[in-house]
């Protein structure tokens, strides 16, 4: 394929991509913003370090079943879609299937590309009030330097009152019978029928992420607190490994490994799940970022991989 018609191809897709010679990075702007792939090729070979999206996912529009996608303005689940917040009842949409309106706007929603260079790109989501009562604008700054990749996200308050927030990434990484995962935490939440927080409790014993675990032993749904904002994931029968360095506000770490997929997420991320409904909980740190108007918060992920040669 040559280069103009591989253009024509990812336009036909809504796909863009960038590269910095060692990796390359595909994204799908109108898929929620979301990474469609991001990969090596070396020495005649390709390495996918998150779990690229199919061809049904990139024609869907599928954030969901894409690499990563951006979380905005807040991250996991809501109680039913509804909170108050400075005297103001909240209630957001939702359905069966989304039950407490999780994750927010960002992937659910096209974004603009604001910048396009060879290596890095820059995309907007502008949110108008609606039944989340105020406006905002996000941005992602993607960006591959030596085969790394950085995603520095952040969000703005546009409307004239103070606004509860949170934000992260949801990256999908391939999960193998092998696959470590190590991440130094302190504690983690226990959790009902519906995914939502019941009770503080220390890491389990048997696969406490601080000393490490097999994702094919486990059973995660679970926001990690005290995360150092440090992970390393391994692929020991491949000679692979990633290490995952985050900045604050991002202190908490949600570990998905779902038994028998081929896929697993390690979730940087501002806030506990249900945490607006949570923030005048005693002795609970929600993670709950209240954005005065104007105002910004902002971080960024640097997931770094190595291998065997």
């Amino acid at each position: 394929m040559t280069k103009n018609s591989a253009a024509v191809a990812e336009q036909h897709q809504g796909l863009i991509s960038i590269s910095d010679g060692i990796a390359t990075v595909e994204i799908a702007p109108v898929a929620g913003g979301a990474l469609a792939s991001y990969r090596w090729r070396q020495n005649g070979s390709v390495v996918d370090w998150l779990r690229p999206a199919d061809q049904a996912a990139i024609d869907g529009r599928d954030a969901g079943a894409m690499a990563c996608f951006p979380l905005v303005p807040y991250s996991n689940r809501i109680r039913h879609g509804r909170f108050a917040f400075a005297g103001r009842t909240v209630e957001l949409p939702t359905s069966p299937d989304d039950p407490h309106h999780e994750h927010g706007h960002g992937w659910r929603r096209p974004w603009t590309v604001v910048r396009h260079e060879a290596s890095a790109t820059v995309l907007s989501y502008r949110h108008a009030a609606d039944s989340w009562p105020w406006s905002y604008e996000a941005r992602q700054e993607i960006s591959l330097v030596n085969g790394s990749l950085i995603i520095a996200i952040s969000l703005r308050n546009l409307s004239d009152a103070p606004m509860p927030a949170g934000l992260g990434l949801h990256p999908y990484f391939p999960s193998t019978p092998w696959t470590h995962v190590q991440a130094r935490v302190s504690g983690m939440w226990e959790t009902d029928a519906e995914i939502l927080p019941t009770r503080h409790v220390l890491p389990p014993a048997g696969s406490n992420p601080t000393t490490g675990f097999d994702v094919s032993e486990t059973d995660f749904d679970t926001v990690f607190t005290g995360w150092s904002r440090r992970a390393r994931i391994s692929w020991p029968e491949h000679g692979r490994q990633l290490d995952i360095e985050a900045e604050a506000p991002l202190d908490f770490l949600v570990l998905y490994t779902p038994p028998g997929e081929p896929f697993f997420c390690a979730e940087p991320v501002s806030n506990i799940t249900d945490a607006f409904n949570r923030r005048a909980d005693t002795g609970i740190e929600t993670g709950c970022i209240v954005l005065a108007p104007g105002h910004m918060r902002s971080a960024s992920v640097r997931f770094r991989p190595s291998r065997e040669i």
